[in-house]
This record gives structure tokens, C-alpha cells and sequence, in this order.
């Protein structure tokens, strides 16, 4: 066993790139964009070797954020709206979740945001996805 873990502590330096604890924002986007890229690896398949990582990069975006950065509070139409009004946005602006009448029903509550909409808004509001669940 503790030849495993020196083969852990010998590959730390280049894996801590990668998941060690954010300690500002740029650590934090860091873990932000390999979570769309393992959202984008994974798909539908909730079976993939890689969900374990995905959890592990979630909880750590999740840890600094409780810390550090208030989020909007609400349901997820709730907390989409109050990212428009602080980025100064419009109806019209939110081309990323489809067409206008689809967002229109969006922002009404007839339609939920589906996977794709949801990782366009944490993108482009760099926040946590989950904010949109």
C-alpha cells in the first residue's frame, strides 16, 4: 500500500494543476472550464468512469463559492433573471438558450431549461450550474 501511495505523492504536482482547492478566481475558472469539458467527456452517460472527477471538481467549485461568492438565491427562472438585471441583459440577448419564443417560455416557467441551456447560462454568467436546477 505504500508503494500506492507514493506513486500519489510522486504524481501530486502535475494532478494539483488540476484539483487542488482554488484559491482566487483564476484557480476557480480553471476548475469552471474542466467542468464543461468532463460535462461534454460524460454526455447522458451516468455510468462513465469519469463522474467520480466530475464530483470531485463540482464539490471543489461548490466548497470556494460557499466561501467566497454570494449566489443568487431563488428558483432557477428567479436566479436567471436576476443575472439578466445585473449584467444589464434583455430577452432578446439570451440567443445561447434558443429562439425568442423559446425564450419567452423560459422566462414565463412553460419550459424548463434543458442540459445544454443550462451549461450556455453557467458559461456565460460564469457561475455554478446549479444555480439553473
Amino acid at each position: 500500500m505504500v508503494q500506492k501511495y507514493e506513486e500519489l505523492i510522486h504524481a501530486w504536482p502535475t494532478l494539483a494543476l488540476f484539483l487542488a482547492s482554488p484559491r482566487d478566481e483564476h484557480d476557480l475558472d480553471r476548475l469552471i472550464e474542466l467542468s464543461h469539458y468532463l460535462i461534454d467527456e460524460i454526455g447522458e452517460n451516468e455510468n462513465h468512469y469519469l463522474n467520480s472527477l466530475l464530483d470531485t471538481v463540482g464539490t471543489l467549485i461548490m466548497e470556494y463559492e460557499n466561501k467566497n461568492i454570494p449566489e443568487p438565491e431563488g428558483d432557477p427562472i428567479g436566479c436567471l433573471k436576476y443575472l439578466m438585471e445585473e449584467h444589464g441583459l434583455k430577452q432578446k440577448d439570451l440567443t445561447e438558450l434558443g429562439s425568442p419564443g423559446i425564450i419567452s417560455e423560459i422566462l414565463s416557467g412553460k419550459r424548463e431549461l434543458n442540459k445544454r441551456q443550462i451549461k450556455a447560462l453557467s458559461k456565460r454568467f460564469n457561475c455554478n450550474p446549479a444555480i439553473f436546477i
